[in-house]
């Protein structure tokens, strides 16, 4: 088969980060053309003037709408791309110099219609971005990388790192307009229409995430909200490792209203585990204040994604609410 690529990349008030992006973009080591579709999402501040340095270095299509949502900018990238396999970034990536190549040899050797890939922190990161990357990637925080080789079959891929064919494309419709949750609503949709779906372990990204603890709660926050939402659409993608953030809220609260009253060895576990977290995070990070500030990061990662989990959980699993109107926040029309 022969693929040709296309880059989809939706952008809402992000110029310097699609700098950063296009300018990495223009150093991979692949040989075969590929263009790069950048949608601009209804932004007040405008990315075109960066996107034209670029266009005598890269095959660009820049397209501008009205704000609609990452979900839907990214199916208007799509139905305008020319490409027969599209690959979803987030603005706030870097890519590596291997990671069309890694794509491209891993689909040459066993096709899948999605594939999906990790994220890593780049040498140029903050400490605090360093810090948030190490907890939203840790064994010891989210069980590792989101997808692995042994668990495939459960891997749903996420739009900061995601390819799809356009088969998969014109039969699914693409994304919904919830966000987020848009990509595991879609992956789950690929699945059910019998798609393979594949994990590229070297196809990595350097992914930024948020660059502020008010950010980093707000996302996470949104997370809890609308995994419920999603449990309740797709049933057979619950898992009890999502109600794990908030067993560790509870367990939290109990521990230190106990010691309070004496019982001071239920902190003991959570002594160990901020500890393994302090010390495995230094160590991968070679930077003490940035185990200090993982520990921060992912206290704030469970408790925002944990009491956000229980909220939805009781208006939409216990009271049958309907999602649009409990958490509109949650939608675009």
């Amino acid at each position: 088969m022969n693929i040709e690529f296309s880059f989809i990349i939706p952008v809402y008030n992000r110029p310097q980060e699609i700098r950063e992006l296009l300018e990495s973009l223009t150093v991979l080591d692949y040989d075969k053309h590929f263009e790069v579709v950048i949608v601009e999402d209804g932004s007040s501040v405008s990315s075109k003037d960066v996107v034209l340095e670029y266009t005598n270095r890269l095959s660009i299509i820049y397209l501008e709408k009205e704000n609609t949502g990452p979900g839907h900018s990214r199916n208007y990238g799509m139905k305008n791309a020319s490409g027969n396999y599209f690959i979803i970034l987030d603005s706030d990536c870097i890519m590596p110099n291997h990671y069309l190549k890694a794509v491209s040899m891993f689909l040459e050797e066993s096709y899948v219609d999605c594939f999906g890939g990790p994220d890593a922190a780049h040498d140029s990161f903050t400490k605090l971005q360093k810090a948030i990357n190490y907890s939203m990637t840790s064994l010891f925080t989210t069980g590792g990388i989101r997808g692995n080789k042994k668990s495939v079959k459960a891997y749903e891929p996420r739009s900061f790192n995601m390819g799809i064919s356009k088969q998969v494309f014109e039969r699914t419709k693409g994304y919904g307009k919830i966000h987020p949750g848009e990509d595991p609503d879609l992956s789950q949709r690929i699945k059910k229409d019998n798609f393979k779906i594949g994990f590229i372990e070297n196809a990595f990204v350097y992914h930024k995430r948020r660059i502020s603890w008010s950010r980093f709660y707000t996302q996470v926050k949104k997370f809890g909200l609308v995994r419920p939402i999603l449990n309740s659409w797709h049933p057979n993608s619950s898992k009890i490792t999502f109600w794990f953030p908030s067993l560790f809220v509870i367990y939290v609260f109990t521990s230190v209203v106990l010691s309070i009253f004496g019982y001071f060895f239920f902190l003991i576990p959570l002594c160990v585990y901020f500890s393994v977290l302090f010390v495995d995070s230094s160590i991968k990070n070679k930077n003490i204040f940035i185990g200090i500030l993982t520990i921060i990061a992912v206290l704030i990662q469970f408790f925002g994604y944990g009491i956000a989990f229980l909220k939805s959980t009781f208006f939409i699993s216990l009271l049958k609410q309907d999602p649009k109107k409990r958490f509109p926040q949650l939608f675009f029309d």
